[in-house]
């Protein structure tokens, strides 16, 4: 009963193993209600506020996209040499350090595009370096009622936007659909910071591209009153005419101001601007190219111009990494990610280990190991026929087989065995039609052998085979080792 114990507790400990990893290994769906107040912007979401379907749209029409699942610092080496886009959206679930930002900007240097979407952008991120400042003007907050697919309540009150200016991000684009919550960007050349600049990032205003002021410029610039001096003048506007720069031996205009594509009274949707060898886009509002907003309008035409048009060659990459998705250091187990590979083989390892327990391991009382006869049934006849040949014993070999035949015939003849040759001569030929002459002659014959009379292996031979001959003629049966040793031999 022991015994049985423990075999019953293995199964059940086995049983249990197998269900454990089952559970930990189910991919259980999530059944949260999706949130823009929580949204989630990976390309793997199929949520409102998910981009899977802007990924999948580009991947079926032939665009080469991919999701990037690295730091950014890799867009510098090998992995980056074929990234033409990098897009990064929303408000990301792993912040962006100041090594990674340096990086990126680095990359758009050598002529990477980049593509932020989102409704309160890193400043740091996107410093323009040209003498412009980019201030964002806030809209509505969502709230935790804000349901991201329902099209009347994202859009209430909003009226569609229509490009500023023929571009090729607005190439085919008649109008563009965002969402109330979308912010606006304000573009301002700023040759150095102002005190109506200052007055604004006091207020709460948030200026991208220009640096924060000291103490000590904030004092001289504000009075303690928090009034602007009446000389003060507000920043010049944004204008589309180019900026003239002079030289000593030519005049030429070279326009480095950022360009808004899509606007409105309150400032523009959507923007680029040159940063060393590539260009940056800023697009306020997530909501255009979400799952929940792509179709509307012209929505979904301005992001495929946004990531380089209907010609673009270039590799697309989504940026995963800082939406919680980075690749694992295992490159087996992340490509297997999500997938029941990865709980087969745990469980198929699980039981390769548990057959190699049990193959060490005693289940019941210790049983001797059966003794195998390894010697074939005639070899020892084989044996002692060739010990005999070689010393010529013709006398025993007779003996062996002429002491059976005589106990078979004495048991045919019914009589005793210790009968003599002629009683049981006589027998026999009044039971069957054999000379009863020749059997006793023949019985005579081994006997003498046997007694010492010298025999050839010619005459051993002849004898043996006419003792065969009359027990088949009787049909005296061979005992029931001979017939098991016969069948073994066929």
């Amino acid at each position: 009963m022991r015994q049985r114990l423990t075999v019953i507790l293995t199964f059940v400990v086995i049983i249990g193993l197998l269900v454990i990893i089952n559970a930990l290994s189910h991919v259980k769906e999530d059944d949260s209600r999706d949130l823009e107040f929580a949204p989630n912007r990976s390309t793997y979401h199929s949520g409102p506020t998910g981009l899977r379907a802007l990924h999948d749209f580009l991947n079926e029409s032939g665009y080469r996209v991919m999701r990037w699942r690295e730091p950014a610092a890799k867009l510098l080496g090998r992995s980056g040499e074929m990234v033409r886009t990098l897009v990064v959206v929303g408000e990301t679930k792993l912040p962006l350090e100041e090594e990674e930002i340096s990086a990126l900007k680095g990359w758009v240097a050598t002529g990477g595009r980049l593509v932020v979407v989102d409704r309160t952008p890193d400043r740091s991120l996107l410093s323009t370096d040209t003498g412009w400042a980019i201030s964002v003007n806030y809209g509505d907050l969502p709230n935790l009622d804000t349901n991201p697919s329902d099209v009347t309540q994202m859009t209430k009150d909003v009226t569609e936007l229509k490009p500023v200016q023929p571009t090729l991000v607005t190439s085919d684009v008649e109008s563009v659909m965002p969402s109330r919550f979308a912010s606006r960007f304000v573009i301002a050349a700023i040759p150095k910071p102002s005190p109506v600049a200052i007055s604004q990032y006091r207020e709460g205003q948030t200026v991208i591209g220009m640096p924060s002021p000291t103490p000590e410029e904030d004092d001289a610039w504000v009075p303690s009153s928090g009034q602007l001096p009446e000389e003060a003048s507000p920043p010049p506007a944004a204008s589309s005419s180019p900026v003239v720069i002079e030289d000593d031996d030519d005049d030429y205009s070279v326009n480095s101001a950022p360009v808004i594509h899509v606007g409105d009274a309150n400032g523009a949707l959507l923007v680029d601007y040159a940063y060393g060898g590539g260009h940056v886009i800023l697009l306020s509002d997530p909501y255009v190219v979400a799952n929940g907003g792509i179709v509307q309008k012209d929505n979904l035409m301005l992001a495929i111009n946004m990531l380089g048009g209907p010609q673009t060659t270039g590799l697309i990459a989504f940026d995963e990494y800082h939406q919680g998705r980075g690749i694992t250091q295992n490159a087996f187990a992340s490509y297997f990610a999500g997938t029941p590979v990865l709980p087969i083989a745990g469980q198929l390892v699980l039981l390769v280990l548990v057959v190699l327990w049990t193959n060490g391991r005693r289940f019941a009382r210790p049983l001797p190991l059966p003794q195998v006869d390894r010697r074939s049934s005639l070899e020892f006849v084989a044996s002692m026929a060739e010990l005999q040949e070689r010393s010529r014993a013709f006398d025993l070999a007779i003996e062996n087989i002429y002491t059976r035949t005589r106990r078979v015939l004495a048991r045919h003849a019914g009589v005793d065995y210790n009968s003599s040759r002629s009683e049981i001569a006589q027998r026999i030929a009044e039971r069957s039609t054999i000379d009863r002459n020749k059997l006793e002659t023949l019985m005579r014959q081994c006997e003498e052998a046997i007694n010492g009379e010298p025999i050839t292996s010619r005459q051993s031979i002849h004898l043996v085979k006419r003792l065969r001959e009359i027990e088949r003629f009787l049909g005296l049966r061979m005992r029931s080792r001979d017939v098991r040793q016969a069948a073994e031999n066929i």
